[in-house]
């Protein structure tokens, strides 16, 4: 067994794989579909009600705590009010269903289709590392532990959504924990984010989730003051310039968040010889493939 120091590396090229697949039930045309046909009109009611789901019926709080970046005002117009137009359970059959009927599609497939061995297996595969994140290993993790702990389902393609699920939730709690640590709040993080593109010379201007301020301010809900007060923190941190680029402090300091994220998400990966880790990307590649094409950034690399 490898340790997760070992790990690591593995961690984050296999979080590149199966990335893709989950975000599926945000950006695909059939997942969207699902949740506006369930009374959920609007982008952000889907993505809320499907996220917050597997937490419970929760008001705003929570939910700023786990997904982190996003305005507490925005979250607070989504819950509780949500809640009165379905059910956390109902959320969690739609989303399933969702991002079923859009992997469906995706990998060329009819519903009566069998589904072709290899997704099987990587469903199979993917499904037993995402159940070593179960039980006592999803302590500390506030999204990561309650998507774990539902049903593993019987379908294949709802089966590879769900541990791919479980484990990109896993791994973004980790990453919240290592923004915390580095003393980053949410439009903080954002601003550090944007100001990578801007960096000159960076390495991750061209990084597709080294997205613009343009991009990822109105995603997040924050108002102009307050990302130009985020900005002005992180300035007088040495981590932006008054131009708003990634200073060499800011890039480095977000290259150890991205070390520790990747630290955070190895253990599950410690349990796979080499060759299984090979065999489970061969496997999961086309899959990736296929989704990143309805992803709106691309398929990241960082």
């Amino acid at each position: 067994m490898t340790t997760p120091t070992q790990a690591a590396p593995t961690a984050r090229r296999m979080w590149t794989l199966f990335e893709p697949v989950h975000v599926v039930s945000y950006f695909s045309p059939a997942a969207k579909d699902a949740f506006e046909q369930a009374g959920l009109r609007g982008f952000w009611r889907g993505y809320f009600a499907g996220r917050a789901a597997p937490i419970g019926p929760v008001g705003p709080a929570p939910v700023v705590a786990a997904f982190f970046s996003f305005a507490p005002g925005m979250v607070s117009r989504a819950l509780p009010a949500i809640w009165d137009l379905i059910t956390p359970a109902d959320a969690l059959a739609v989303r399933l269903s969702g991002a079923a009927a859009a992997l469906t599609g995706l990998l060329g497939l009819t519903a009566a289709e069998p589904v072709p061995g290899q997704v099987v297996a990587a469903a199979d595969r993917l499904a037993e590392v995402a159940a070593s994140t179960a039980g006592r290993e999803g302590a500390g993790r506030p999204l990561g532990g309650p998507n774990a702990a539902l049903p593993v389902p019987d379908e294949p393609l709802a089966r590879l959504w769900h541990a791919a699920t479980v484990l990109r939730e896993h791994r973004g709690d980790g990453h919240v924990a290592a923004l915390v640590a580095a003393g980053l709040d949410g439009p903080e993080a954002l601003a550090l984010r944007a100001g990578l593109r801007r960096a000159a010379g960076s390495a991750y201007g061209h990084v597709p989730g080294a997205w613009k301020r343009s991009e990822l301010q109105p995603m997040r809900g924050w108002t102009d003051d307050e990302w130009d007060a985020a900005g002005a923190r992180l300035t007088a941190r040495g981590l932006l310039a008054e131009d708003g680029s990634a200073t060499p402090a800011g890039v480095t300091l977000h290259n150890d968040i991205e070390a520790a994220t990747d630290l955070a998400a190895a253990r599950p990966w410690t349990r796979l010889t080499d060759g299984e880790t090979a065999e489970l990307a061969r496997l999961l590649e086309p899959v990736s493939q296929a989704c990143a094409a309805v992803l709106p950034f691309g398929r990241s690399e960082a």
